[in-house]
């Protein structure tokens, strides 16, 4: 399976999901695009978190100092991001491919972040709860179907809310994967136990 894991919008946990994906399936891991902190990169996160020793992490197709929107840390870089050197890596193990803040998070002067997103890859959301999310959470979904893509899975980080949950799912039809409860830390051992739990619903996509 090729997993894109793209989220509702920045900073709701895309990075540790995309971790727990890949010790459950033991995937190969890619993040196309990164703005800013190089030295502590997602993609060194994520490895980070994997305790298994089948995963492969791939570099980078760009690597840019600035954390801000990819289009604008280009532009400060005196580069100018091109779909076409973004070239997806080989393996004959599952791939998880994360992406850059929301779907329509700007790349150049003409592409986002969906257009990432590759007719044979499964699409998972990281949704999080905060006022106004159920809005950017359907959006979102709604883009992607707009583009001819179907939505695999979600997966929600933070504090259970059960009526947000409900309605998103049943608004929708997407299966759960699997909810990040707010911990006080993520480790090797705390991935491998959301891992664990959420394996079956990710062979099952």
């Amino acid at each position: 399976m090729k997993l894109f894991i793209t989220g509702i919008s920045t900073d709701v946990g895309k990075t540790v999901s995309s971790a727990i994906v890949v010790e459950a399936l033991e995937a190969d891991y890619w993040k196309p695009i990164q703005a800013g902190d190089l030295e502590n990169s997602d993609s060194h996160k994520v490895k980070s978190h994997v305790s298994n020793s089948k995963s492969q992490f791939f570099p980078n197709s760009y690597a840019l100092n600035t954390p801000a929107s990819p289009h604008l840390a280009a532009e400060i870089d005196g580069i100018t991001i091109n779909l076409s050197e973004i070239k997806e890596p080989k393996t004959d193990n599952h791939l998880v491919i994360e992406g850059a803040g929301g779907i329509f998070v700007p790349l150049n002067e003409k592409n986002t972040i969906i257009d990432l997103i590759q007719s044979d890859y499964k699409v998972i959301i990281v949704s999080r709860h905060y006022l106004g999310s159920i809005n950017h959470t359907l959006l979102t979904i709604e883009a992607i179907r707009n583009r001819g893509f179907e939505v695999a899975g979600i997966i929600f980080s933070g504090s259970e809310n059960k009526s947000t949950e409900s309605l998103i799912l049943n608004k929708t039809g997407i299966n759960c994967i699997g909810r990040i409860d707010e911990e006080p830390y993520f480790d090797q051992n705390v991935i491998r136990e959301y891992a664990d739990l959420f394996k079956d619903n990710l062979l099952g996509l």
